[in-house]
């Protein structure tokens, strides 16, 4: 196989550096969840740490290489869960961060950065608004720019969690991953195919941010415009070339699904695995929910990648009627409320909702 820009033995350095809390995640069959997905379904939950998301494996990398070579200042933009993470690993180590947001990220978000003592700069637009200020700052304060997926040891950081899988589970037939910038997917990806090459490596993003999965499949950059869903988590709109041409060698597929099926994945995981989840970490669930077909009776992993959620509106989304588990069938996509934001976007954007 062509080689990605990641390295297996410093990935499993990386587990060295990583504090033990982010390691060694819960990993699990969920039999309640299978009757309604007819597949057999693993969970690895990567929520049951600090900042409630698998960012921190990334982080701890980069915050150990900064405390380690003397450079103390650092900034980074995030969509809010890179933006915890880098603030709880640069605390413990002495570093002076600043993150970078959208003021329309989600308020649960924000305010965790900041119990974190991290500096907070809050951008009239988008997460790719936001990565273009980051890179303003660290060029004009002459400090550290952190930029996820891009730099290598947040991919290798994501890919501990590849030798988890591997190391732990029998057999498992297919890996469902949420795609966003792509240091989880690459990084996953990149220990999957290595140590279990015939195990499918699935990505999944949602259809109103589908600017990597339509890169994926063109083989080359495209962009978007804006992004409209829900899941913020992965709403970006200008995929970075290095992290496709690594998603080019690891990933089988790349999946978009609609809104209304996060919003299910999200019930289901709540009525049948008691955990609330953002709805990055829903995408799994919803891949299986609109192609049940295509996993039947297999057994699938899924990454439940983080649980940063404004809880007002996750009970507008899931309380929204019922779900696959007493439906049998996805909510109307009417009542699914989401999130447009452009590139030019000044003021709050525009939430669609049900009637």
């Amino acid at each position: 196989m062509q080689q990605t820009r990641l390295d297996t033995a410093r990935i499993r350095a990386a587990r060295r550096v990583i504090d033990p809390v982010f390691l060694d995640t819960p990993l699990y069959r969920c039999e309640a969840l299978e009757p309604g997905l007819g597949c057999a379904v693993s969970i690895k939950l990567e929520t049951a740490n600090p900042v409630r998301s698998f960012k921190a494996r990334g982080t701890e990398v980069v915050a150990s290489l900064l405390a380690g070579h003397g450079s103390r200042a650092v900034v980074c933009a995030s969509a809010g869960n890179l933006g915890q993470a880098l603030a709880w690993s640069g605390r413990g180590r002495g570093l002076d961060v600043t993150v970078v947001a959208s003021r329309f990220a989600p308020a649960a978000k924000l305010d965790r950065i900041r119990a974190l003592d991290a500096r907070l700069e809050l951008v009239d637009g988008d997460f790719d608004m936001a990565r273009e200020r980051a890179a303003d700052l660290a060029r004009h304060d002459g400090i550290r720019l952190v930029e996820d997926s891009l730099d290598i040891e947040t991919c290798e950081g994501a890919a501990t969690i590849g030798l988890e899988l591997v190391d732990t589970v029998p057999s498992f037939d297919a890996v469902l991953i949420a795609l966003g910038g792509g240091a989880l997917a690459t990084g996953v990806g990149h220990v999957i195919k290595a140590r279990a090459p015939d195990v499918e490596v699935i990505c999944v993003q949602p259809l109103g941010a589908p600017a990597m999965t339509h890169s994926w499949r063109q083989r080359r950059v495209v962009t978007t415009d804006s992004t409209s869903t829900i899941a913020d988590g992965v709403a970006g709109r200008r995929p970075i070339p290095a992290v496709l041409d690594d998603l080019l060698l690891v990933a089988d597929d790349a999946v978009l699904v609609q809104e209304a099926s996060i919003i299910d994945g999200m019930r289901m995981l709540l009525d049948h695995a008691g955990l609330v989840v953002e709805p990055s970490a829903a995408l799994g669930i919803a891949a299986i929910l609109e192609d049940r077909d295509r996993f039947a009776g297999r057994h699938v992993v899924t990454i439940v990648c983080g649980s940063n959620v404004d809880l007002d509106a996750y009970h507008r989304w899931v309380g929204a009627g019922p779900g696959p588990s007493t439906a049998g069938g996805a909510a109307d996509a009417g009542s699914c409320a989401f999130i447009r934001v452009s590139s030019s976007s000044t003021s709050w954007p525009a939430v669609r909702a049900s009637s």
